[in-house]
């Protein structure tokens, strides 16, 4: 992308190295800023809704973001390598038509999120300011979708400005709360340990932070290849984590303080609380945080989308396709808001238990195929080629997802479902401890009988002439 072109001109293309540009620390405030918004305390709230404790649920909102914060971080070192979407680097180990299968788990998972977002919006807006609810909803969408049409350079800038400003408030607030210690003290007993409540915390938590992981390349892969594996990894673990931990804990404290009232009011609440008439400048830094990760969510369903396109029928990405898919991701949003109900921490549960269920296969296949199976070693050609040297179906990752979805199902527990294991244990969720190993091991064992030098090779030899435009026969 040029830096002087208004409008990204990329989409699911391949970043050359002459265009790449910006420096590794931007992707703190990027998932800083993507994690301290307001639909964020959601997860925050489901421990002491459950009875447990602050104490305890401040313990398990840590444990839970970082574990899931761990696994999302590595897959941001995976953008400078390889200069793609997070999405379509799933071909190589399901195949552009087996890759089908995560890529709608991810529309959805887009989707589901942006429209619990515009409900929240909607509600946050005519909470402090009387906007009617549908015109709350009509004007937070617009922005986003604006921000998102832009595409990214945009983005990381607007994420940049609110990074500075959310850090500012939540030190601010949190100085307060901690020079209140009588506030802790009926909250903060030890003995107040809740073993079902604490592990649906930190698994929600959990869920919540490995969620980002479908799009986390998305915002690395113009960052030049030299900017090193462990930078990439430790400037989006500290962001995400730091970012997301905090605003949950915000959050655990609102709903713990004010349990009567929705997300918003609890939150307006606690600020003016700790201080006369913060609370409307911290819920409205919030809800810029909401517009803006609302903005991530639209650019990295219209890169999905596209790639869900490119499968069935190659075309030229340009600025205008990448813009309409965006649009057309925005109304698929707006059209599940206009289904939500106001039952919003319950149903929004319900949605970290699937994506629970959905990404921790997907993530650990992904992950140990990069790090330790082709260790990198990637054609940029023929992951772009949907009829190239990784095939249209690839059993080796579908298996792998298939078994590692099947273990976790008896350690699951959700509103639909309760498995037998997750019963006896009093109804614990710890289908995620399961699925990532089993996935794992499957995916090396079903790998052994590649010719992985073989594969080293016809990638490099696919990608001569890459960077000069030249084309290989």
């Amino acid at each position: 992308m040029s830096k002087t072109k208004l409008i990204e001109s990329h989409s699911i293309d391949y970043i050359p190295l002459r265009e790449r540009h910006g420096k590794v620390w931007h992707l703190w405030p990027v998932w800083f800023a993507g994690d301290a918004q307001l639909a964020t305390l959601a997860s925050g709230v489901v421990g002491v809704a459950a009875g447990l404790n602050v104490l305890w649920s401040g313990i398990a909102i840590l444990l839970g973001c970082g574990v899931g914060t761990f696994f999302m971080a590595f897959h941001s070192t995976q953008g400078p390598q390889l200069g793609l979407p997070q999405m379509i680097q799933s071909r190589p180990q399901f195949g552009a038509m087996g890759a089908l299968l995560v890529w709608l788990v991810a529309l959805i998972t887009y989707s589901g999120f942006n429209a619990f977002n515009q409900l929240l919006a909607a509600q946050s807006l005519k909470d402090v300011a009387g906007i009617p609810s549908g015109w709350g909803s009509f004007m937070f969408t617009a922005l986003a979708l604006a921000i998102a049409c832009v595409g990214y350079a945009w983005i990381h800038y607007a994420q940049r400005v609110l990074a500075g400003l959310m850090l500012l408030a939540l030190c601010a607030f949190s100085y307060q709360i901690f020079a209140r210690p009588q506030l802790f003290v009926v909250h903060a007993s030890i003995s107040g340990f809740l073993p079902i409540p604490f592990l649906t915390q930190m698994f929600a938590a959990a869920s919540y932070q490995l969620s980002w992981s479908i799009y986390v390349s998305d915002y690395s892969r113009y960052l030049p290849r030299d900017v090193g594996v462990r930078a990439s990894f430790w400037w989006t673990f500290l962001g995400a984590a730091m970012g997301g931990s905090w605003m949950m804990l915000v959050g655990m404290f609102a709903g713990a303080a004010f349990p009567k009232l929705d997300l918003a009011g609890a939150l307006q609440a606690s600020g003016d609380f700790v201080s006369p008439h913060f609370g409307a400048t911290l819920l409205l830094l919030s809800l810029g945080g909401l517009v803006t990760i609302t903005s991530l969510n639209l650019y990295g369903a219209s890169l999905t989308l596209l790639s869900v396109a490119d499968s069935f029928r190659r075309f030229t990405p340009t600025a205008g396709k990448r813009v309409g898919a965006v649009v057309l991701c925005a109304m698929m949003a707006t059209g599940i808001a206009e289904l939500g109900s106001g039952n919003f921490i319950n149903r929004f549960s319900d949605l970290l238990a699937v994506l629970l269920y959905l990404f921790t296969p997907w993530t650990a296949i992904n992950l140990v195929d990069f790090y330790f199976v082709r260790k990198g070693h990637y054609s940029i050609r023929e992951i772009l080629n949907p009829n190239g040297m990784y095939g249209r179906w690839n059993w080796r990752g579908l298996t792998s997802y298939a078994a590692g979805f099947v273990a976790m199902l008896p350690f699951s527990n959700t509103a639909l479902y309760e498995g037998a294991v997750a019963r006896a244990l009093g109804g614990a969720d710890i289908s995620m401890l399961v699925g990532l190993p089993v996935s794992a091991v499957a995916y090396l064992v079903a790998c052994r009988g590649m010719d992985l030098a073989q594969d080293a090779r016809l990638a490099a030899l696919a990608d001569e002439g890459l960077e000069s435009g030249l084309a290989v026969d």
